[in-house]
């Protein structure tokens, strides 16, 4: 098989060097008679179409000479070698360039003599006419080449594009270079009235957002591609909606900063996501972030199987750091995560670690032989009303579990902890183990030499634990979506989002402080659940539950006493935490009525800052993870 495949890969690369041969060819007599006929007319319009004796013969060979001439100049500028793409506007300077060298030549040739065997003015009208020739030419086999090239109307899906600026003129010609893509352009649709009846590629704008039924009809196009980069999700709502009203199918472009490489490819058109749909502009295209603050760096994210921690792990990877380390709980996780980076899940290398959190000495054991330089601290407990019935459970894992890695991070320079806007205010066990948990980070930052912070942001879109994932699962299992409240919101963030300021806390963070993003208005979710419903196959009903306990009807981003100041973004919130001793927390007792443990985490995340004992931190923590 593989000899196959080579015998077949290099029957192609000879066939391609003999279309490349046959089209030089091709192209040398073409510009051949290009100036013989170039100078024959030139003297036969001089002499006013009566030639003198001898003289047809005398412009041809002078032209033949400037052919000749030509293809020397051409051939030293490499322009029959394909140096520059076939009718590119630099093949065009090139061809232009040589001509003009070539007439200059042959007319320096021409002025010293008494009896020239054609006119002066020959050379400069001739090479005219010659380039003139040449260049359409090249137009001529540029245009069936890239007929040649366009989609199979038979297999292809007609479409429309909504958007000819940069993104949607690019995602056109790339629709237009591929002949076995599976979708073929009829038409373009553009609310700028100075795009009115432009045309690229032949194909033509054939008006704005309210033309788009007219447009279809006219067209045939099944599909409509919405081709705006960065557009806000009003527009995107309105134009689907007018298109699915037609019949019609509708996808996107995807933002720019989603593409890889920010190139735009036919593969990148996808159905629409609600993420596209919320009325909220996504901002990490604003935040500037360095790669190069990670590489090169021993990098451990625990949680990583998680959906932040796993977008982390991929974001990571892309800085090209020293060692990435992965640490989970859960080995169908990292199976997976090990999976979507390389490709494949032996579950043999060094990069998996498989530990609990609640193992603090062996938690301990894995900082102190990995020496990990920077950490991203993404696993926790997140579900909300799991934890109101089990606060036990986010104290051994929320709290105690950060507690054992901050006990470990002596020689870390950089710890960065994730938390939740549910830490602002608290009213939840969710809440208050997030909110002590950035409460301890701030006392690690004042006693250690790194750099100690955490991440505050909302709710996450597409996790596993996210109302649009529990909305997607209810409309496939045919169920009603539910609702707490009909005016409850929420703040909602993409998954790239919330790693894109993890990293960028990472870079602008100071010691002890909390980063807060600021995520624009926050989403009512009857209107999100009424949007996922729009986009569901058949009807869905919408059912509402009442608040539960612990859930708040708005989030806050701030609490009570916070200080929004932007010292370096004015995206970016820096809020100072309070510390907490970890003495505090060895009272908490996960085994304790319920009722009891809730108490004893709503005293600890609101207490103000206790004195600190005296004695080394890691000594206090360690009688401490003793007692626990």
């Amino acid at each position: 098989m593989p000899q196959d495949t080579a015998s077949t890969e290099r029957t192609q690369q000879r066939a391609r060097r003999a279309r490349a041969r046959l089209r030089t060819a091709g192209f040398l007599a073409t510009d051949t008679i290009a100036w013989v006929g170039g100078f024959i007319a030139a003297v036969w319009s001089r002499y006013e179409f009566q030639l003198p004796p001898g003289q047809l013969s005398r412009s041809a060979i002078i032209g033949a000479g400037a052919a000749v001439m030509y293809v020397a100049v051409a051939s030293l500028r490499r322009l029959y070698s394909g140096r520059h793409p076939l009718g590119s506007l630099q093949e065009v300077q090139g061809v232009a360039g040589t001509t003009i060298t070539t007439a200059a030549i042959v007319l320096l040739g021409l002025l010293p003599s008494a009896e020239r065997p054609v006119p002066a003015s020959t050379p400069l009208v001739g090479g005219a006419l010659a380039l003139l020739f040449m260049l359409g030419a090249r137009v001529t086999y540029r245009h069936r080449r890239d007929l040649a090239m366009r989609p199979d109307v038979r297999s292809s899906t007609p479409v429309l594009l909504f958007g000819m600026g940069d993104a949607g003129q690019g995602l056109l010609r790339a629709m237009l270079s591929d002949p076995r893509g599976r979708y073929l352009p009829v038409g373009a649709l553009d609310d700028d009235q100075d795009k009115r009846d432009l045309r690229v590629g032949g194909v033509r704008v054939l008006g704005g957002r309210r033309d788009i039924a007219t447009a279809v009809e006219r067209t045939g196009a099944s599909t409509v591609i919405f081709s705006v980069a960065n557009a806000d999700a009003m527009l995107i709502r309105e134009i689907r909606e007018a298109t699915l009203q037609t019949g019609a199918a509708f996808k996107v472009l995807p933002p720019v900063r989603d593409l890889v490489d920010h190139r735009i490819t036919v593969t990148a058109v996808r159905d629409v996501q609600i993420s596209d749909l919320l009325g909220r502009r996504q901002v990490v295209g604003d935040l500037p972030m360095s790669a190069t603050s990670l590489t090169g760096r021993r990098i451990l994210v625990t949680g990583a199987g998680g959906s932040i921690g796993s977008e982390l792990c991929r974001q990571v990877m892309k800085a090209d750091p020293g060692e990435l380390m992965m640490l989970d709980r859960d080995e169908s996780a990292l199976h997976s995560l090990q999976m979507s980076l390389s490709g494949r899940a032996m579950l043999d290398g060094p990069e998996l670690i498989l530990a609990d959190l609640r193992d603090d000495e062996g938690i301990r054991r894995i900082i102190q032989e990995r020496r990990p330089e920077i950490i991203f601290h993404a696993a926790a407990l997140k579900h909300l009303t799991l934890l109101e019935r089990h606060p036990g459970e986010a104290v051994k894992t929320n709290v105690w579990g950060t507690l054992s890695v901050l006990d470990a991070c002596q020689d870390v320079a950089k710890f960065v902890n994730i938390s939740t806007d549910k830490a602002a205010d608290p009213i939840s066990v969710l809440g208050y183990s997030k909110r002590i948990t950035e409460r301890l980070t701030a006392h690690a930052a004042s006693r250690f030499p790194g750099t100690f912070l955490s991440v505050r942001f909302g709710n996450v879109l597409s996790s596993r634990g996210s109302v649009v994932t529990a909305f997607q699962r209810q409309i496939e299992a045919g169920k009603p979506l539910t609702v707490t409240h009909p005016e409850v919101t929420r703040y909602l963030m993409t998954v790239q989002e919330a790693v894109h300021l993890v990293l960028q806390a990472a870079g602008i963070g100071r010691d002890g402080e909390a980063l807060v993003l600021d995520m624009g208005e926050p989403v009512r979710i009857l209107d999100l659940a009424r949007q996922m419903a729009e986009q569901a196959s058949s009807s869905v009903p919408i059912v509402y539950t009442g608040l539960r306990p612990g859930e708040k009807l708005h989030e806050d981003l701030l609490g009570t006493g916070e200080v929004d100041t932007r010292p370096f973004h004015p995206l970016v919130s820096h809020v100072t935490v309070p510390p907490l001793d970890p003495m505090e927390v060895s009272g908490l007792d996960p085994y304790a009525e319920p009722a009891e443990v809730v108490e004893q985490l709503a005293l600890l995340a609101a207490q103000p800052f206790a004195p600190v004992a005296d004695g080394p931190l890691d000594v206090r923590l360690s009688s401490l993870s003793i007692e626990r």
